[in-house]
């Protein structure tokens, strides 16, 4: 819901605010009750809803309940995902730091549909080819993947360059997958890519942040996660946590799959690397 809170409309966004910061006072709460005290309308609130993947404002109050319950249960405090301020002791910073990538862990726990990981997953295996497309933080995780699916003999590369992005999208056929990385899912360079594998039938896993992207649009499986991004920063750290929790979901799964099949690579990867340490 943080996520997308700023691609919402004005009357939804403040259904979104007043949710976020009223947690404590949801339990109970009608949709006539929620339209009045977030100053919107019961419209908004079920279109809010139906945003967040839900049939509507029963079934969203309903799971909404049931994360509250949990997330006390087990004492969660989100209280701690708060942002570094300015001469922060380094006590803080760690424990800011480590709460931000724990939650963006537990968030795509959340998010994750099993079913599209084994689609993915199967995908992966049998593809003859995978190309990933990202540039700048993306491409760190971009390039984690490559060496993740290279020890397991597919045929992969990470390009984070536009003009080899758009070489290698236009000689894909259908029995190759493309992982295309953006985080806000709006990067030129890489929709540009991923429309033109699509017009040649590869497979695309998009991994971007949760809500509307255009990169959905040109995916086959969409993977939307979450994570807490603080002011202070050089550049992306719980969404790159996010994305690299994906790709190892994702090659942990193709590896569980077809077990049989890739574990002789992986095992004669390590000896070779044990060799040469």
């Amino acid at each position: 819901m943080n996520q997308m809170l700023e691609d919402l409309p004005v009357s939804e966004r403040k259904v979104a605010r007043y949710v976020s910061q009223n947690l404590d006072n949801m339990v109970g709460l009608s949709v006539e009750e929620l339209a009045g005290r977030s100053g919107s309308s019961q419209a908004a609130v079920v279109r809010f809803c139906k945003k967040l993947g839900y049939k509507g404002y029963r079934d969203f109050s309903i799971q909404l309940v049931s994360e509250l319950a949990v997330a006390q249960r087990v004492n969660v405090h989100r209280a701690g995902v708060s942002d570094i301020l300015a001469g922060e002791k380094a006590g803080n910073v760690i424990r800011k730091v480590c709460h931000h990538n724990i939650q963006a862990i537990e968030d795509t726990f959340s998010l994750v549909e099993p079913e599209q990981v084994e689609l993915a997953a199967d995908k992966l295996f049998h593809a003859q080819r995978v190309d990933l497309y990202a540039i700048a933080a993306s491409n760190l995780v971009a390039q984690d993947a490559q060496q993740k699916l290279m020890r397991i003999n597919k045929r992969v590369t990470a390009y984070s360059d536009p003009h080899l992005q758009l070489s290698s999208a236009s000689t894909l056929t259908p029995s190759d997958v493309v992982i295309a990385l953006s985080w806000s899912g709006e990067t030129r360079e890489v929709l540009e890519a991923a429309e033109l594998a699509r017009r040649n039938g590869a497979f695309i896993i998009a991994i971007t942040r949760f809500g509307k992207v255009s990169l959905e649009a040109l995916a086959d499986v969409h993977f939307g996660l979450s994570a807490p991004e603080m002011a202070i920063r050089s550049g992306a750290m719980s969404s790159r946590i996010a994305q690299m929790t994906m790709i190892d979901i994702l090659f942990t799964c193709v590896v569980s799959r077809h077990y049989n099949e890739t574990i002789p690579y992986l095992e004669r990867t390590r000896q070779i690397m044990r060799a040469n340490r």
